[in-house]
């Protein structure tokens, strides 16, 4: 079985990965279906990555189809510590304009029509998200931002809205005034699946539009988006070789890596054996047994 210490997801305009060595496919089946695509492996600084497109070649899929359990579980097979999510946001806040990196540290979830945990069929976790993003890797993000030039804010809360069509003016305004930083489509989940694969999860949010609160600027359009995203996505490219370089060997500086620890609350007797099978490599280092 193939591995990669680092997993990559990329969002709308990031559909491959520039300068991976020694790149092929690989199709993973996993217990929830699944990923999106094929997994593009590789190496990178000498670091060991696996690429995968959210939404599919040709952006196929819509952010409520996503099967983000699949791709995630997927990453997880691949033996992933370090879970770099990139993503394409509009802005709800003035100083953060588009063309902009922004690395938030919190999200509010508003989506329905998604599978949202790893736990159910007979077992129950639940995983602490008070700080639901790797500090660790954020700052290591943050200053490898400045330092390549970019203009990049670490923190702001991404609200997480459903879509796929984009605001309406009375939603943007009512995100606005609840304080959120950032409007999207889907990396709340990515985050929150995650933690319970107990991975450290690094958001990259590039800011493409100002939403349609902003009365002086034109209302979001795919035009917008797609010709601020083009320009972005080629920093981000630059960007990432520099952050795969610096990424810990070890993980002994966050709680991320024993996330599950004090989680699972079902007693392992309790849990039907199809359910232990198809979670084995989340939960196995923890219960070993069902009796």
């Amino acid at each position: 079985m193939e591995y990669a210490e680092i997993g990559i997801i990329g969002g709308s305009g990031f559909y491959e990965l520039e300068g991976l060595e020694g790149a092929h496919a690989v199709q993973l089946r996993t217990p929830f279906g699944a990923p999106s695509e094929k997994l593009m492996l590789g190496k990178l600084h000498g670091r060991s990555v696996a690429f995968l497109s959210r939404h599919g070649h040709g952006h196929r899929l819509n952010p409520s189809e996503v099967n983000y359990r699949a791709n995630l579980f997927a990453m997880k097979k691949l033996k992933v510590e370090h879970l770099i999510s990139i993503t394409a946001v509009g802005s709800l806040k003035e100083e953060l304009k588009p063309g902009e990196l922004v690395i938030p540290d919190q999200y509010v979830d508003q989506t329905f029509k998604r599978e949202k945990t790893f736990f159910a069929d007979g077992i129950v976790a639940h995983v602490a998200l008070a700080d639901p993003t790797c500090p660790v890797l954020g700052r290591l993000a943050y200053r490898l931002s400045r330092e390549a030039g970019l203009v990049a804010h670490l923190g702001g809360t991404y609200c997480n809205m459903e879509g796929p069509q984009f605001s309406s003016r009375a939603e943007s305004l009512a995100n606005r005034q609840m304080g959120h930083a950032l409007i999207g489509m889907t990396q709340a989940l990515e985050a929150k699946l995650a933690r319970e694969l107990e991975m450290c999860f690094l958001p990259l949010a590039f800011v493409t539009d100002y939403d349609c609160w902003h009365q002086s600027e034109e209302s979001v359009s795919v035009e917008m988006v797609i010709a601020n995203l083009n320009k972005g996505m080629a920093r981000i490219q630059q960007l990432l070789p520099g952050i795969i370089r610096e990424l810990p060997r070890q993980r002994d500086a966050c709680a991320c890596a024993s996330a599950l620890a004090a989680s699972i609350i079902t007693a392992p007797i309790m849990i039907p054996e199809r359910t232990y099978k198809k979670l084995e490599l989340i939960i196995g280092k923890y219960i070993q047994s069902r009796i």
